[in-house]
């Protein structure tokens, strides 16, 4: 895996521990609280979705992207409760990956970062409510609580182990401003003052 100065290939390290280091720092950067079984389940998340093929969808038009309103109805359509809540736990994936590691994707969507916070929140603490997910596997009633509870500062951390590869590129500084705006962001605005730019609260929308 490639540094995001490219200027060294990380070779020792294997995806997973590679994302389980990043992630412990990220964690302690962004101050949250969660159990180690969370960050497990961040380092599986991470270390899946950089293959294709387990982020995307087969489709007759080929493969991409569902949108989570699609997912959302696929799992209200689910013709059983496993099916429903396997769909609901791939769209709380997708919307935490996709709004930590690629929010600049959004600027060409109807949607923005507040919108994939509160899709994917609602899909993780719909799941931490769930009776058959808790039964099989009791530990995931705090994963998914967690999940649930602190998806928007997730966000943040998944933003700052995006950093530290080159997973992703921001470097349009007029959608950092939209990001900000629409999440309060700090890595964003961070970002914003490495540009001279320093936000202003009086702009951002109330939650």
């Amino acid at each position: 895996m490639q540094t995001k100065t490219g200027e060294q290939l990380i070779s020792d390290l294997s995806p997973e521990e590679f994302f389980q280091q990043a992630l412990q720092e990220a964690v302690s950067h962004q101050n949250l609280s969660i159990c180690t079984e969370t960050l497990f389940y961040l380092r599986n998340l991470l270390t899946a979705f950089i293959q294709s093929e387990q982020l995307y969808q087969h489709s007759e038009t080929g493969e991409g992207l569902k949108p989570l309103a699609g997912l959302y109805a696929d799992a209200l359509e689910a013709p059983s409760t496993t099916v429903r809540d396997d769909v609901l736990r791939h769209l709380g994936d997708v919307a935490l990956f996709i709004a930590g590691l690629f929010p600049q994707s959004l600027s060409r969507s109807l949607v923005d970062v507040d919108y994939y916070i509160n899709m994917g929140g609602c899909a993780y603490g719909f799941l931490a409510e769930s009776g058959r997910v808790t039964r099989s596997r009791p530990g995931f009633r705090v994963i998914f609580s967690e999940l649930s509870v602190q998806f928007a500062g997730l966000v943040e951390v998944l933003a700052e182990v995006a950093d530290q590869t080159v997973l992703r590129q921001d470097s349009d500084v007029l959608r950092l401003y939209e990001i900000w705006l629409a999440s309060g962001s700090n890595n964003a605005a961070g970002k914003l003052r490495q540009h001279g730019i320093q936000p202003v609260a009086l702009s951002r929308r109330a939650h």
